[in-house]
């Protein structure tokens, strides 16, 4: 576990101690949400990025190159 120290204002940290919001549980919850919602605002903007700029359809060719390039790669890794 780490221990994290935050420095507030005097009127906030007691509204928020009073409202139980400062337990170590609570704070993990706000914690995991806020991160949640990042994670979902990033992938809101780069999926209307990529719609903004549609990609051309790969061809047949360049699709199967694009695998064979994948399973060297692959391969490679695992040592093989």
């Amino acid at each position: 576990m780490t221990t994290v120290q935050i420095t507030l204002p005097d009127a906030l940290a007691q509204e928020a101690t009073k409202a139980g919001l400062l337990e170590p549980e609570k704070i993990e919850r706000m914690l995991r949400e806020g991160l949640r919602q990042e994670r979902v605002d990033r992938m809101k903007a780069a999926r209307a990025l990529l719609a903004a700029v549609p990609l051309a359809p790969l061809t047949p060719e360049e699709l199967t190159a694009e695998i064979e390039a994948y399973r060297t790669e692959q391969r490679r890794a695992a040592g093989s």
